[in-house]
């Protein structure tokens, strides 16, 4: 005949006394309240496993805690998965790893992995542009948030905000790093499906505009407004040296006096600090050369040639050339990104071979032989263009006003 175990009462929950050796009190059904010598009161469910059908023991939690009523919840919530051949032991600990998962892969985090992967991948300060406006935009909403809980609907709502001020090219930023960061979600396990993907087709695209820039017939006009311009020495500098080397304005602005070889007459500018992150060498022209006795006087026991206003072991902001080519009234007409422009289209229609223009603005060309022998042999043949550039560019200065021209150099002749 089978033992018949009457159910436990709050009273004798509450008035169980502890012993020298714990001992239990049979609620039924498996459930049990655990006495330990020390008082405390542990409720316990025992079961047979499914399929193994061996015996294992399950905690509920800890009396008072959890009331007798409770514990008898949880025993019949037990049962039911038992019924289902469904382990409560294991079923709990799999919700467990499942929270402990989601509180410790929340977007923030994977965020912040992705942050450091990117630092890697392209320049610092690009990487720490993209998790700044993460910050901004996508991070006080998302930062805890479980990456396996995040549907588009939830993203959607943020960048709405954002494509309503007319920040198109913003939520194409956003977009693009947020599936950078669900992809890698996916890559390590978290998720097993990107549901972002689409997320940029729902936003209209950016209209793309070009960089301004002014006709080549006015760039007297630009080196006489240089010239005159209330800025300093060095942003003059800058600006002028930019235009010779038609270099891009993070590219100057970085530029490092141990890049620069006064013997060969080159300037190369490492993989890590171009765009393309390959390394670019530049020629340098007489023009150049003196305007580099010019800059040298000014930051020769410093690492940059363009030393920063507020930190002189830093270098110049690359936006100092845009601010003080609004100063010089160019405002809306050009942008020193612009200078680059000003130059391709000049040496365009003064008949140079579109490769070698292309290979001195640091262009990868799509074709891998091609490159290679622009790579080798270019060179020279940039060395000759970047000479008619430098010349053109003096010769523009009409009244030598030009920094590099003021100091009676010796001119090139082709």
């Amino acid at each position: 005949m089978a033992r018949i175990t009457n159910p436990l009462s709050n009273t004798e929950v509450k008035q169980a006394k502890a012993k020298d050796k714990e001992y239990s009190l049979a609620d039924g059904d498996g459930l049990m309240l655990r006495v330990k010598p020390n008082g405390s009161k542990l409720w316990l469910f025992n079961y047979y496993r499914p399929f193994s059908k061996k015996r294992a023991n399950i905690g509920f939690g800890k009396y008072p805690d959890v009331t007798l009523a409770e514990a008898r919840d949880k025993r019949a919530e037990a049962r039911a998965l038992i019924a289902k051949d469904i382990d409560p032991k294991s079923h709990k600990e799999e919700l467990n790893y499942q929270q402990k998962e989601a509180l410790e892969n929340t977007f923030g985090v994977l965020a912040e992995m992705w942050f450091e992967l990117k630092q890697q991948q392209v320049k610092p300060e690009t990487a720490k542009k993209g998790y700044q406006c993460l910050q901004k935009h996508i991070l006080p909403t998302l930062q805890k948030v479980p990456v396996q809980s995040i549907k588009p609907k939830q993203v959607i709502d943020i960048l709405k905000p954002v494509a309503n001020r007319g920040s198109l090219e913003t939520v194409k930023r956003l977009c693009r790093t947020i599936n950078e960061i669900m992809r890698l979600a996916v890559a390590s396990g978290h998720i097993e499906i990107n549901y972002l993907t689409d997320l940029t087709k729902l936003f209209p695209a950016p209209k793309k505009t070009n960089m301004a820039t002014i006709k080549p017939e006015r760039l007297p006009e630009l080196m006489r407004a240089l010239s005159v311009a209330n800025i300093t020495r060095t942003t003059r500098c800058l600006i002028e040296w930019q235009l010779h080397t038609m270099t891009r304005p993070i590219e100057s602005a970085t530029a490092r006096w141990q890049d620069i070889d006064l013997d060969k007459k080159i300037w190369v500018i490492p993989a890590e600090r171009m765009k393309m992150k390959k390394p670019h060498t530049i020629p340098l022209t007489p023009q150049t050369m003196e305007l580099l006795k010019v800059i040298h006087s000014m930051s020769s026991n410093r690492e940059y040639l363009f030393p920063g206003h507020r930190d002189p072991r830093s270098h110049a902001n690359s936006q100092s050339a845009n601010v003080a080519l609004k100063r010089m009234g160019f405002a809306g007409e050009l942008v020193s990104h612009g200078l680059r422009a000003l130059a391709s289209t000049t040496l365009n229609e003064q008949g140079f071979e579109p490769d070698v223009i292309e290979a001195a603005l640091a262009h990868i060309d799509k074709n891998e032989v091609r490159r290679a022998y622009n790579r080798a042999e270019y060179i020279e043949r940039r060395r000759v263009l970047m000479y008619w550039w430098s010349e053109h560019i003096e010769q523009a200065g009409i009244g030598k006003m030009d920094i590099s021209s003021s100091l009676n150099i010796l001119k090139f002749t082709a």
